[in-house]
């Protein structure tokens, strides 16, 4: 038989990716589709949260209790059966009561992000437009729910939130970041926040702003050590243009900065500093 046989081939290579698979990753019935009911589950806390936007069937007033029951309930039973996939020593339901009283207080700080982006941006008509078709705003509602299940602990999930919102924002923010309140990315593509940025209150990113790693320190075997502060902070009502490049944990941008276009710092910045690119140097 010829080593270019196509039948051939096409058994071995399906006969070493099943073996891969089975020694390296395991086979679960239980993680099955788990993309997919991650972004069920996202559309669900949308219209949890939003039904008047989100919600998938149309309703009246006189049953907008009854459309929010039906959403906060089935967004709490698709997490605990996620939960429950994902976390090998129990808690799921716990961990699920907890985020889903949270709902509340996360839509709340989300208030002050749709107001900040209608007051910042001229070309805004309304609160609504900026709910349904501002990127920023979709990357800075998943964060926020994904930030929340970081914080209680669930594995996995949150990053696969914010990868989603990744794919269809272009807005790569780390759910272990810690966001204040007041937060808008105007544009938003290409937006990076590391997963130990800290960002204070009534901060606004346009595109291509990067905030992340200098370096990354090496354990004896020359692996990346986790775990540690590698990301910037940013003070409060710091304003930074598109395609600055703030990287460093040891980096502290002050209150009140103005960060210019196309900036690359590795260094902290005092409060109420503007620093800008010099064409002529």
């Amino acid at each position: 038989m010829s080593s270019f046989d196509l039948e051939h081939c096409i058994e071995r290579a399906a006969s070493r990716l099943t073996e891969m698979n089975r020694d390296s990753y395991g086979w679960s019935l239980e993680l099955q589709g788990l993309k997919s009911r991650v972004v069920r589950l996202l559309g669900l806390l949308e219209g949890a949260m939003y039904p008047g936007l989100f919600a998938q069937r149309p309703f009246t007033p006189n049953q907008l209790g009854t459309t929010v029951g039906i959403n906060v309930r089935l967004a709490a039973i698709e997490l605990n059966e996620i939960l429950s996939d994902v976390m090998s020593g129990g808690g799921a339901e716990e961990i699920t009561c907890r985020f889903i009283d949270s709902l509340d207080d996360i839509a709340q700080v989300l208030k002050t992000d749709i107001q900040v982006a209608y007051e910042g941006d001229p070309a805004a008509t309304s609160e609504k437009e900026i709910m349904l078709s501002y990127p920023g705003f979709q990357a800075i509602v998943i964060y926020r729910l994904a930030h929340r299940l970081a914080e209680l602990g669930v594995p996995v999930v949150p990053r696969m939130m914010t990868e989603h919102a990744h794919s269809v924002t272009g807005i790569d923010i780390h759910p272990g970041a810690t966001i204040g309140r007041y937060f808008f990315i105007d544009h938003g593509t290409g937006v990076v926040i590391g997963e130990t940025c800290v960002i204070g209150e009534h901060v606004k990113l346009y595109q291509g702003v990067t905030l992340g790693a200098r370096s990354f320190e090496l354990d004896g075997d020359g692996n990346p050590v986790k775990g540690i502060k590698r990301h910037p902070d940013i003070g409060d009502r710091v304003v930074i243009y598109a395609g600055a490049t703030i990287l460093g944990g040891d980096t502290v941008i002050g209150d009140d900065c103005v960060i210019g276009g196309n900036v690359w710092l590795t260094h902290s910045v005092e409060p109420g500093k503007t620093v800008f690119y010099n064409y002529g140097d």
